[in-house]
């Protein structure tokens, strides 16, 4: 056939002389075995005085990104190694950037700088998120792991964080896992106090074998009701774990810190980029700090008296945490020793509530005074 006889070029010129003079057009197109389409192609050029060789399918505009742009980007994502092309860009355009290419482009730029590995974008997995409908109804904690110093000992990052706008109320390094109730009125006289805090069954937190620890009780008697996240379910603080993860990945996975006074001054800056620079995909790509509000219910350090209802019995707990209660000793907690306790009657039968100023703290049998929960509510929370 004419078009497999030639060359290409000869063939094209063939068919565009031939197409001027024939009558059946389809027919002409079989014989060459090329679609309408590219024959009618090839006769308008051949037309137009143009050449029939093959052009060039690259873009006739690339709209490359500025070279000072480029390396903005990849600067910044140096001095953050775990931010991504969204919250770099965000972040320019919150400093004045213009003419900032699209999400898409900045993920480019950081994997064609060697910024990006494929494991570590499979990572980025989407998740649902739940979260309180305002701040301060409930702040998370945890100890972040611990790490080793230069000068031999380890630092214990306490850190707090609001569970509706993701906000780092506190990020403390400490020697040990001691002090928690010191962190946390630091933390009520700068922001004041929550409705809750949601905390993991660590013994600082929650007291074992149905004893309660003495940062419970402090909560307690400040209103705040302590919560603890299901035992060996880390996601029920998937927030504070989320934050911890991107603490290592901006911070701790590129720095070592001589003693805890750096490993402190470097924790806090990093927690003031968290709040003040660093958008949140949550957000919406908003800081923290441009969600938060500080809570309303100031701290005062001096616990007032609490008066019971009077309704129920009034119990007093002597010094090894014991109350005698009915035909019953029953031990409760070293934590509530010399303090007073109200007991109510279950409306629903078979057992006796303790509580501890506004907070059902635990219930028994009554039958055998043997403990049946011990998880605080507050008194007009159901069951």
């Amino acid at each position: 056939m004419p078009w497999e006889n030639r060359t290409v070029e000869q063939s094209r010129e063939e068919f565009a002389e031939r197409a001027g003079k024939v009558s059946n057009f389809s027919e002409l197109c079989r014989e060459y075995k090329i679609t309408r389409t590219t024959g009618y192609k090839w006769r308008i050029r051949a037309q137009n005085g143009e050449s029939l060789e093959d052009r060039s399918h690259a873009p006739k505009k690339v709209n490359k990104t500025d070279k000072t742009i480029e390396k903005a980007i990849v600067n910044l994502r140096n001095e953050n190694p775990g931010w991504g092309g969204k919250k770099i860009r965000k972040v320019m355009e919150n400093q004045g950037f213009e003419d900032l290419p699209c999400v898409k482009t900045f993920s480019n730029i950081l994997k064609r700088n060697g910024c990006v590995s494929e494991e570590e974008s499979k990572k980025r997995t989407a998740y649902k998120r739940f979260e309180r409908d305002y701040c301060n109804e409930l702040w998370q904690t945890d100890f972040k792991g611990d790490f080793a110093l230069d000068d031999g000992s380890r630092c214990y990052p306490l850190t707090i964080l609001d569970d509706h706008s993701r906000f780092l109320i506190k990020v403390d390094a400490k020697p040990n896992m001691k002090g928690v109730t010191d962190s946390f009125r630091n933390a009520f006289m700068e922001y004041g106090m929550p409705f809750s805090v949601l905390s993991d069954n660590g013994g600082t937190f929650r007291g074992l074998h149905g004893s309660f620890t003495k940062f419970e009780r402090w909560l307690m008697e400040h209103d705040i009701h302590p919560i603890h996240g299901r035992i060996r379910h880390p996601q029920t603080q998937g927030k504070i774990e989320r934050m911890h993860g991107a603490m290592n990945a901006e911070l701790l996975n590129h720095k070592r810190f001589s003693d805890l006074e750096e490993a402190t001054q470097e924790l806090e800056k990093w927690r003031e980029k968290y709040n003040y620079i660093r958008p949140h995909e949550a957000l919406n790509m908003q800081c923290p700090a441009q969600v938060f509000t500080p809570s309303n219910r100031d701290y005062e350090d001096k616990v007032e008296k609490y008066e019971y209802s009077g309704e129920h019995r009034i119990v007093k707990v002597n010094s090894w945490g014991y109350v005698r209660f009915a035909d019953f000793q029953i031990f409760l907690s070293e934590t509530f020793a010399d303090q007073y306790l109200e007991f109510r009657a279950n409306p629903l039968g078979g057992s006796w509530i303790a509580c501890f100023r506004n907070f059902m703290v635990a219930e028994f049998d009554i039958n055998t005074g043997k403990l049946l929960n011990r998880i605080i509510r507050r008194s007009g929370d159901s069951a």
